[in-house]
């Protein structure tokens, strides 16, 4: 591997895309760390320490915490992204952009692009107003609202902005390698914070060490672990030429809806939380409570449950919405592709859907384990982060798909890779 990152270096254009990527990266976390004028942000970080307010700053690398420029973070851009995949379900109209090719695509991000601003200007509206109540912003008057709403907005705008050139320039996926960089510049304070609490007690430091690397292969072996369904091609002869007849097969993934139902089943679950903090009601903070992750020193189980629930639910309806049975079948007909003892047509897709549904349920199951593990060893181990779940999820799966870019522009130039 290493081999292989020194030989991506000697390569000139590959050298300046991951410059380049490192120095947009450089860029946000400056963005991260530069508070807005006019705000008290001692009073903000003591209220984002935990609860749903928490999450959000784990995500914004601690940009919230500090109400910088990029405190809204590229969770109004993820938000409006589902939105639209979910709308193209039930809207004929954005079904048929999305299978009209890169200049369908082309439209529907335009939209979501518009759809982000406009949801990072009710946010930050909302975060505004909220805020106040602690007392974080003294000056309240019109000017400096208007100041600190444009400023959130237009952070969030440079944000995607910022993603999308390094889907053009750099190397990865630039959201997730944002989201990526916010997750990872906050782990050498909390291991460091960790070792401040644990001392010399060298067993429990080796058992966290142990079970990272453990986690870690875990989530790696379910990221890259795939049903390959065989296919054969018929041959076909056009003039003197014959076509076809070779074999391949179909990979469907074990956990095909990536990290979504986790971050679907977030949002259900903190959103009455999110109602109760704007709107003091006894009815509506008890049920928020009875959402709530941890009871007196103890995971509540109604929390694990809904929890686990949810996410197996949002695993399913995210795989139907990312990979079509039939659609995968009429393509295959069409080529000349069928798989081995199974009619072409309907009784393919009918094939595929059982076989989908059967490896969607152990992958779903093994993302609610993921997601329930930071609960466990906060509340038995009294680990003093959220370690473990969506963020090492996310890490992993980031820096295997960036492993995978990389891969593909090194076999390009007939060089050995990082994955053999």
């Amino acid at each position: 591997m290493l081999r292989a990152l020194l030989t991506a270096f000697r390569i000139r254009e590959i050298r300046n895309k991951i410059l380049f990527t490192i120095g947009i990266l450089a860029i946000y976390r400056l963005g991260a760390n530069i508070t807005i004028p006019g705000v008290d942000a001692t009073v903000i970080l003591a209220q984002v320490e935990t609860g749903v307010l928490g999450m959000m700053d784990l995500f914004a690398g601690g940009a919230l915490g500090n109400f910088a420029v990029f405190s809204l973070g590229i969770m109004p851009y993820i938000t409006a992204t589902i939105i639209m995949q979910l709308l193209q379900v039930v809207i004929p109209k954005l079904e048929q952009l999305s299978k009209q090719g890169e200049d369908g695509r082309r439209k529907i991000n335009q939209i979501s692009r518009y759809l982000t601003v406009v949801l990072a200007l009710i946010q930050s509206v909302t975060m505004t107003f909220f805020f106040r109540n602690f007392g974080a912003i003294p000056n309240f008057n019109i000017p400096n609202v208007v100041l600190i709403v444009i400023t959130l907005t237009a952070g969030t705008t440079l944000i995607m902005w910022l993603g999308e050139l390094i889907n053009i320039h750099g190397i990865g996926n630039g959201i997730s390698l944002i989201i990526f960089a916010n997750i990872v510049s906050r782990m050498p304070g909390q291991v460091i914070s960790l070792f401040r609490l644990q001392g010399t007690n060298y067993f429990f430091l080796s058992l966290f060490v142990i079970l990272t690397i453990g986690i870690i292969m875990a989530i790696i072996l379910i990221q890259q672990g795939e049903r390959k369904i065989p296919v054969q091609y018929a041959k076909r002869v056009v003039g003197r030429k014959v076509f076809g007849g070779q074999s391949t097969y179909l990979p469907l993934r074990v956990n095909q809806s990536g990290v979504m139902p986790i971050i679907l089943a977030i949002a259900i679950l903190l959103f009455p939380a999110t109602i109760a903090q704007f709107i003091p009601n006894r009815w509506i903070q008890s049920f928020a409570d009875a959402l709530s992750p941890s009871a007196q020193g103890n995971i509540n189980p109604i929390y694990a449950i809904s929890y686990t629930i949810l996410i197996i639910i949002f695993a399913y309806f995210y795989t139907a919405i990312t990979f079509n049975p039939i659609d995968t079948a009429d393509n295959l007909r069409r080529y000349g592709g069928f798989i081995p003892g199974i009619r072409p047509g309907r009784n393919t897709a009918d094939y595929l859907t059982n076989v989908l549904n059967r490896i969607t349920l152990p992958g779903a199951v093994f993302l609610a384990i993921v997601a329930l593990l930071p609960e466990v060893l906060i509340n038995y181990l009294q680990i003093p982060f959220r370690f473990g779940g969506t963020s090492i999820l996310i890490t992993v799966g980031v820096a295997l798909d960036t492993m995978r870019q990389l891969e593909s522009q090194l076999t390009m130039r007939d060089y050995e890779g990082f994955l053999k």
